[in-house]
């Protein structure tokens, strides 16, 4: 089982890959990991002796260890889901490609699975900054999630819930670099945000952190809300344009474009539109964000970086739900 980093190109196409586009065709570099490391000081001429050797091991892995059949796990940052798939291919080259050269085609069996369905442990492990790296501790938990015969995120949960229980273990400690720490971080608090709030207290925690950002805001009545769960203004009566209203759905599964639409038949004139969730959107919702104006969709991945960025003025109660505290760690950068 493998980890890469996933763009929407390469679910579209079918396909992961490495970057070291500026590489000629792997496949034409001889004399194993040693004439990879060549190849790659003779690129880059400045690069440490340890870079080098760091990043031979990506490329001897994707070119020569990786083999059809393998599982893939393949984070995708930008709304922070998992996709998993199974490599269909051996390395090929593509120099049409203008990104992408490097490449091994895949069959994608689980698209846009939230995080909050691993455990942190298994998050944690595939967190790494390597673009490829072998999943070892905790296999067993993203088998299961590719294997569940349920559809739905309760279904694939109590799967993966149970493969964790019976793999628990003393993890090694990584190392914990700073992009480690943060994702973990991350997890943390879209984790806690999803499994110790009700439908009614995340609506609680959105208007908190509105005001948080400057904004009056106010909970709706929960039995007659219309789909209307928040109203935020700027002025502290309510009564000046623009005024705001929010739906908030406590989930960390994609939100489509009929309740997006929903939110916006509430939309009057001079009114503007916000959904707040915990997990992503589809294509089709985020078509409707581009082409809406007034609306805005902040997904899991919005809603993190937003308790993070303001967190010093959250009301404490909810920052003894979301415990933090602010450190210094060691940067990526730092040599190894």
């Amino acid at each position: 089982m493998h980890n890469n980093v996933l763009t929407t190109e390469l679910v579209d196409q079918g396909f992961i890959s490495l970057g070291w586009d500026d590489l000629p065709d792997l496949s034409s570099i001889g004399g194993g990991r040693e004439g990879l490391k060549s190849a790659l000081a003779g690129a880059d001429p400045d690069a440490k002796p340890r870079s080098i050797a760091g990043q031979a091991g990506v490329l001897t892995r994707f070119r020569d260890e990786m083999r059809i059949g393998d599982v893939i796990v393949a984070p995708y940052k930008p709304d922070s889901t998992i996709n998993l798939g199974v490599v269909t291919s051996d390395y090929y080259f593509d120099p049409e490609a203008r990104v992408h050269r490097h490449r091994r085609r895949v069959e994608w069996k689980r698209l846009g699975l939230p995080r909050t369905l691993f455990s942190q442990a298994a998050l944690y492990e595939i967190g790494s900054v390597l673009a490829v790296f072998r999943v070892r501790r905790h296999v067993d938990e993203f088998l299961a999630a590719l294997r569940s015969s349920g559809e739905s995120l309760d279904e694939i949960a109590e799967t993966v819930d149970r493969a964790a229980e019976q793999t628990a273990t003393d993890d090694e400690i990584d190392e914990p670099r700073a992009s480690r720490i943060e994702r973990h971080t991350r997890d943390f608090v879209l984790e806690t945000l999803h499994r110790k709030l009700s439908h009614e207290e995340f609506e609680e925690f959105t208007a908190a952190l509105l005001r948080a950002l400057g904004y009056q805001a106010r909970v709706t009545q929960y039995s007659q809300d219309g789909g209307v769960d928040v109203i935020a203004h700027r002025d502290p009566l309510g009564v000046e344009p623009p005024q705001i209203k929010v739906q908030c759905k406590h989930k960390t599964g994609t939100v489509g474009a009929p309740e997006v639409q929903q939110l916006i038949g509430t939309q009057g004139l001079g009114e503007l539109s916000l959904f707040v969730t915990l997990g992503a959107y589809s294509r089709d919702a985020l078509a409707i964000e581009r082409q809406r104006p007034g609306l805005r969709l902040l997904s899991g991945e919005d809603v993190v970086t937003m308790v993070l960025e303001n967190y010093a003025e959250l009301p404490e109660p909810w920052r003894a739900i979301i415990p933090l505290t602010r450190v210094l760690v060691v940067a990526d950068a730092a040599e190894r």
